[in-house]
């Protein structure tokens, strides 16, 4: 402070780091400054050495508070730092949470699926039990009965003999024709021996003859070169989703169409019938339908997308796309 003197920044910027060190702040400084300035200030000091010296301590003081500012500065960026990590912290844990509902949500369904499956293998193996038995079972007393009707009247009389034998003859075409179909339902001959068209071709003409409902096909031949898992994939899809027209839509005319589109192959099924909620019945666990959501997983399994839209005086469409592999390479995920 005396007139004359010359101070660099060192002590004044030490003495602000040193009040820092022992706890004090800008405030305490300030006051120990106008302490300071009370005491070494003399009482016979004039207005213009007065204005002199508070000028250069002035200097001094703020000097001091710079270490103040750079902490404060420091604190700040530390405060925003942990800020950032608490609220990247917080996403990550709302993520946690997502996934940890979204694997509980999935596990659900696929045990439900599961029960599901289990379910409908058991009705599908009562209605082939109980057709066997009622249909095939008595087709075959029926041919015992007239066999030994026969051997009774070749023993007596041979009048009639052919007429019976007929009879017999048409009973057992008439067995072995529903024994076929029960082998085609469970696995058509066709679609490994002659290919894709020709099954889907034999399977909408046995579905229109016994439904009543038209299909129109239309598909292209390069379709045989598919791979075999994803022929017999769209296959069992179609058969699935024309199940569904013939059980719930009362619908008149389906439309079943085949194209390739750069490397995928599309199959769309459109049919004129009743509408129906896609999302509740795809998505409310209450009314899962495992014929939809069988497909959906027949699709995606092979690399594909399965998807369902339905609309008041519009019907339904079915759409599966699958990715176009040559035969020999399989696309199991």
């Amino acid at each position: 402070m005396k007139k004359g003197a010359e101070c660099g920044t060192g002590p004044a910027t030490k003495l602000g780091w040193d009040a820092i060190a022992l706890g004090l702040e800008a405030l305490d400084l300030a006051r120990m400054h106008e302490k300071a300035l009370d005491i070494l200030t003399p009482v016979d000091c004039s207005a213009r050495l007065l204005a002199e010296m508070r000028k250069r301590s002035r200097g001094f003081f703020l000097e001091a508070l710079m270490p103040f500012e750079e902490n404060n500065r420091r604190l700040k960026l530390e405060i925003a730092q942990r800020k950032s990590a608490e609220a990247a912290l917080r996403t990550s844990e709302q993520h946690q949470v997502l996934s940890l509902r979204r694997s509980r949500f999935m596990e659900e369904r696929l045990r439900l699926l599961s029960r599901q499956l289990l379910v409908a293998q058991e009705e599908e193996r009562k209605k082939i039990s109980r057709e066997l038995h009622d249909q095939v079972a008595q087709m075959l007393a029926g041919i015992n009965v007239h066999l030994a009707t026969l051997k009774t009247a070749a023993s007596i009389n041979h009048k009639g003999l052919g007429q019976k034998i007929r009879s017999t003859q048409r009973i057992v075409e008439k067995s072995l024709r529903m024994v076929h179909r029960f082998a085609r339902e469970l696995r058509p001959p066709v679609l490994d021996d002659l290919g894709l068209i020709p099954a889907f071709e034999s399977y909408l003409k046995t579905f229109t003859e016994r439904t009543g409902v038209l299909v129109h096909l239309t598909v292209f031949t390069a379709i045989e070169e598919l791979s075999s898992d994803k022929r017999t994939m769209l296959y069992r899809v179609a058969q699935a989703a024309l199940a569904n027209v013939a059980k719930h839509a009362k619908a008149s005319r389906v439309t079943l169409t085949l194209v390739k589109i750069d490397n995928t192959v599309a199959m769309r099924l459109h049919d004129d019938g009743k509408s129906f909620d896609v999302e509740r019945v795809l998505f409310l666990k209450r009314n899962l339908r495992l014929g939809l959501i069988g497909m959906r997983e027949r699709a995606e399994m092979l690399g594909g997308t399965f998807s369902v839209e339905s609309a008041v005086d519009k019907g339904t469409t079915v759409t599966v796309k699958v990715p176009f592999l040559p035969h020999g390479k399989s696309s199991y995920r």
